[in-house]
């Protein structure tokens, strides 16, 4: 099966650099999957925005939120085909054509957001670069935000309060030996049908930034929140090699140019806007808030750096850690 994947790769990548330039004034077709209020929804607004600016109108981005061009991976099999030309996808999604770009989803990796930034811009940029032979073209990554707990069931303030807890987690292996660490049973699911799964009970809670907590509306759905930040997410801006290849040289910097600035205000408002949406999550009166002792969550989830760091490279975490302040 790997060998026909790889196959199917290279004769993408080879039809990529083969096809014709765009005619007239190029129109980007972008896709993700948070509504368009999220911090990253807005953040694709800006970065068209940007876009038409810098190229003076002959490249247009049209953003397409709220999964209106399907899920994450439908969003990355798109790029990778050429039917969707660019997408704000999750490592955790992307790390299964990437195994090493998973690496941002170890639990507690991050010393604070700048320590994220820097690691980011820097080992996650060289960790992109080998997803350019699977079609898919990195121009940086936004920001999802800090994970969180919420479930129905009981208060968690320690990993023993997690035990038997059916946790949505995204299909990824990290996420779900990191739930398994903390004693909770990880239930797999699309990110669309999670709200109504919380709410027939077919699991008892998620992991989710605060921005979709609040966007979502999950708050309506379960009772107890605990601040365990136990990962922080990237939002990579990815883009179809068949598309990018069509552009001019001048065209490609435009998207580079208009990426990097909408990066950078991305972030600064998806900081700002963490501590507001759990302000208005606790206004509700819906859930219960707690403050956790984060140690005892990082040395139960530290078999997953053991079991991980073959995959995701241990040349990569001493990278990162060798970026902390």
């Amino acid at each position: 099966m790997r060998r026909i994947v790889t196959i199917a790769c290279a004769i993408m990548l080879a039809v990529a650099l083969s096809v014709p330039a765009f005619a007239g004034q190029v129109v980007l077709k972008l896709g993700h999957i948070a509504e368009p209020v999220h911090p990253y929804g807005q953040g694709a607004e800006k970065f068209a925005e940007l876009v038409k600016e810098k190229s003076g109108g002959d490249i247009v981005v049209k953003v397409f939120p709220s999964s209106q061009l399907g899920g994450q991976k439908d969003l990355i099999e798109g790029l990778i085909f050429g039917t969707v030309d660019m997408a704000l996808v999750g490592t955790a999604v992307l790390g299964q054509f990437q195994p090493q770009i998973s690496i941002f989803d170890l639990p507690f990796l991050f010393q604070d957001r700048a320590h994220a930034y820097r690691s980011l811009d820097s080992v996650g940029m060289d960790l992109g670069k080998a997803l350019e032979p699977k079609g898919i073209k990195l121009l940086g990554y936004m920001e999802n935000g800090i994970r969180h707990l919420t479930n129905n069931v009981r208060e968690v303030k320690t990993p023993a309060d997690m035990k038997g807890l059916k946790i949505r987690v995204m299909t990824n292996k990290i996420f779900i030996a990191m739930m398994k660490s903390l004693g909770a049973s990880p239930t797999p699911m699309a990110f669309g049908e999670l709200y109504s799964a919380m709410q027939q009970g077919t699991v008892d809670g998620q992991e989710n930034p605060s921005a979709h907590i609040w966007t979502k509306r999950f708050f309506e759905v379960q009772k107890y929140a605990s601040l365990t930040a136990h990962a922080y997410s990237p939002e990579p801006l990815v883009m179809s090699m068949m598309s990018w290849s069509r552009l001019t040289p001048e065209q490609q910097q435009v998207l580079k140019d208009a990426a990097r600035e909408a990066i950078d205000w991305q972030r600064k408002l998806s900081a700002e806007k963490d501590a507001e949406y759990w302000k208005l999550i606790a206004e509700t009166g819906k859930i219960k808030i707690t403050e956790v002792d984060r140690n005892v969550f990082m040395e139960a989830t530290k078999p997953v750096y053991e079991e991980f760091a073959p995959i995701v490279g241990q040349d990569n975490i001493d990278k990162i850690n060798a970026l902390r302040k």
